[in-house]
């Protein structure tokens, strides 16, 4: 685990991580995508990576998960990225949102498909969060397609998604895309998260705490953590 003093630091180390994703794709690739969560958490990420001098043009962002709501919605992830990423230097990436016009992810889905699937796969890098019931992306205890969403059938890039929990019906990428990733970061702050980080270390099945899922991966993921 990487700790830091503070959520800046946190930041700017996170940001650091990324760019150096992104500069050693590019070397044997002419493009790349990455993939970010949203919330509150990562706005200071987001705007540190904003400001990194990368070849932007040639990189194409993506959301690990969002929630199916218009980006006129203070609930959608694509617009809080678009807010705090897509300015500075960054403003020259491409963005693939994960929600389109369809009424529902389940009548969407085939067509966010098709665009991930189009993507510079494997990802350069996936960065994740977690919620304090061991949730990361879209992967809720309980969640109706977790099961599809953890070992979805191969190819399948994205699954629906929804919970108790989750609120809003959600999009997600599947377990295998995150895993597949260059670089995999799994990013959180405060004691709390790092209690039930720590809990989701110990034995135990991934429905339960889908984070393990994550944290089974060989080699493991990257935690970066501050108070």
């Amino acid at each position: 685990m990487l700790e830091f003093a503070n959520a800046e630091a946190l930041a700017a180390a996170l940001a650091a991580y990324v760019a150096d994703a992104i500069t050693t794709r590019l070397q044997t690739s002419p493009i790349c995508a990455i993939a970010l969560s949203g919330g509150k958490t990562p706005i200071k990420f987001f705007q540190a990576l904003s400001q990194k001098p990368l070849d932007w043009s040639a990189v194409t962002i993506t959301l690990v998960d969002d929630r199916w709501v218009p980006e006129s919605s203070p609930r959608s992830n694509a617009a809080l990225l678009r807010r705090h990423l897509l300015h500075g230097p960054a403003a020259a990436a491409t963005f693939l949102p994960l929600v389109n016009e369809a009424d529902s992810p389940e009548a969407g889905r085939h067509t966010t498909e098709k665009a991930i699937a189009a993507l510079s796969l494997p990802f350069a890098a996936i960065i994740l969060g977690m919620g304090l019931d061991g949730h990361t992306a879209s992967f809720f205890p309980g969640g109706d397609r977790l099961e599809e969403a953890l070992a979805p059938t191969p190819g399948r890039h994205i699954e629906t998604m929804r919970a108790q929990a989750a609120e809003e019906a959600r999009i997600t990428l599947t377990l295998p895309v995150l895993l597949e990733a260059d670089r995999v970061a799994i990013h959180i702050e405060g004691v709390e998260k790092r209690r039930v980080l720590a809990d989701a270390e110990l034995p135990g099945p991934a429905a339960a705490m889908p984070i393990r899922a994550v944290l089974a991966r060989r080699p493991a993921p990257d935690i970066f953590w501050s108070v």
